[in-house]
């Protein structure tokens, strides 16, 4: 397995940011990942997740938005968030090298992810993951997020906590159902939104990371 440090610009208005290439020895897919509001793309959750995936075949380029680059503390204004995104997967695409590209993230990131291809498709882009799609804030149910779901024409993969609280899952698994076969919902069963358990639960996070990344390579798997 490879890291690669790499930079790419983000926006005009922006510069540029930092980007991390993961890649395993023979990968048979690139996942391009974006982190979520309160962490950057080295956070622990980035790091391990990209670690397992891996072990899958699945190479990740890992990416800063600007605000976390400059250490602000709240997020860039939307369209700085989804023109990073397409930026993204423009400067990931060169290091596919002809294999599958996917795009998403944990959280935000995810959803910045989606709400870019619901605009405009993502160049080359086969299939949509999110790590914890947040479809509301804590504590105020709500499917506001999730209205531009529809205009997203690629398959998407939802893997959901049953405590998460940024995703009601009663709100969730309709929306998912509505969205036909394009969506399939993964519950991940006792994770919260950062895909911790408790320890009552008998599992550790690395299960849950474990089960995650297994559940993207099955689902990557099926895709033309």
């Amino acid at each position: 397995m490879e890291h690669i440090n790499l930079s790419f610009t983000a926006t005009a208005s922006s510069g540029t940011v930092s980007a991390l290439l993961t890649r395993p020895a023979k990968p048979r897919s690139l996942l391009v990942m974006g982190h979520g509001s309160g962490a950057g793309m080295r956070h622990e959750f980035m790091e391990k997740t990209a670690q397992k995936l891996a072990t899958h075949g699945i190479a990740t380029f890992r990416y800063q938005f600007p605000f976390m680059q400059r250490e602000r503390r709240f997020p860039d204004p939307q369209p700085v968030l989804l023109k990073t995104v397409r930026s993204a997967v423009q400067a990931a695409a060169p290091y596919a090298q002809g294999l599958p590209l996917f795009a998403g993230g944990k959280s935000l990131g995810g959803r910045m992810t989606s709400n870019a291809a619901a605009q405009e498709a993502l160049p080359g882009v086969h299939g949509l993951v999110f790590f914890g799609f947040p479809l509301h804030p804590p504590g105020k149910d709500a499917i506001e997020r999730a209205e531009h779901l529809d205009s997203v024409a690629l398959p998407m993969l939802f893997l959901q906590g049953t405590r998460d609280k940024l995703a009601n899952l009663d709100l969730l698994t309709p929306v998912c159902s509505r969205l036909g076969e394009r969506a399939t919902l993964h519950i991940v069963a006792g994770a919260d939104h950062g895909f911790h358990v408790l320890k009552k639960s008998g599992r550790t996070q690395e299960d849950v990371l474990a089960e995650l990344s297994e559940t993207v390579a099955d689902w990557s798997k099926t895709l033309p």
